[in-house]
């Protein structure tokens, strides 16, 4: 069943793992997909890939912390697709440190990347997708926080407060909706810990922290792992089932909401 057949959808961040994987499924489950990012070479290849499988994509550049970048990649996406129905802001970074040692930068960059850019990709959304027929399905926007803007951890806070922004600014944003009659739905998705690139020892990860300490990849993929109640680190596709869940309209009765997809870790 093509659960968003026909609709269009743009999708930040796409390149990287979750991204890439939502991008697919959104694709394959009948919606036009356009993908963004700033890594043009991965993201060429994701759109190939897609066509090739017989789904419909197309790559765009995008800065998403530049209002200016919001505001060219949703009037061309209304141009030349007819309208925005889905919007996953799926882009972010993570970084860590001490309360006491985290740097300014990565201050900055926590917030322009992880809130910042979902407030502009909101706004730019809502003067899209209000425009859309009234008898239409209402439309979805989707945004990623994690399981650290429900609960804290040390070396984290900032990475947290980053990503707890996103929760309640999601809720609010899907009372606005609401009260202003838009017919848009806003939820935001909490993966745990997924089996990443970032989760097996990128740089500005805690797990990169280890792997300068000598601790070998595999060792703290497995212990990342052991860490969730089933045993496992989520895939990049167990977050992109749910997203496309709350894209489509079986999540109609579903706005302001958070969908948790973390094996268990908050349920301790």
């Amino acid at each position: 069943m093509n659960r968003v057949d026909g609709k269009v959808a743009i999708v930040t961040g796409a390149a990287g793992g979750i991204g890439s994987a939502t991008a697919r499924l959104l694709a394959k489950a009948g919606a036009r997909v356009v993908a963004t990012d700033m890594r043009p070479a991965d993201g060429e290849r994701l759109v190939a890939e897609i066509v090739r499988d017989g789904g419909q994509a197309r790559y765009v550049d995008h800065d998403v912390t530049r209002d200016a970048d919001w505001v060219r990649v949703v009037a061309d996406t209304v141009a030349r697709e007819g309208g925005l129905d889905i919007l996953v802001n799926n882009a972010g970074i993570y970084r860590h440190g001490s309360i006491e040692d985290f740097r300014d930068e990565d201050i900055d960059a926590l917030f322009a990347v992880n809130m910042k850019s979902i407030v502009l990709g909101t706004r730019q959304a809502f003067r899209a997708m209000k425009l859309r027929p009234k008898d239409a399905d209402s439309a979805s926007i989707v945004n990623l926080s994690s399981i650290a803007g429900l609960v804290g951890s040390p070396q984290s806070s900032v990475y947290s407060m980053s990503k707890g922004g996103v929760r309640l600014f999601t809720k609010a944003a899907a009372m606005e909706a609401a009260h202003l009659r838009y017919n848009i739905r806003c939820n935001s998705v909490h993966p745990g810990i997924i089996d990443t690139e970032m989760a097996r020892g990128a740089e500005n990860s805690v797990a990169g922290a280890m792997v300068k300490r000598g601790v070998a990849a595999d060792d703290i993929a497995a212990m990342m792992a052991a860490s969730h109640p089933l045993g496992r680190m989520g895939v990049a596709e167990d977050i992109a089932r749910g997203i496309l869940y709350l894209a489509s309209n079986d999540s109609s009765f579903m706005t302001g909401s958070e969908l948790v997809i973390d094996g268990g870790w908050t349920a301790r």
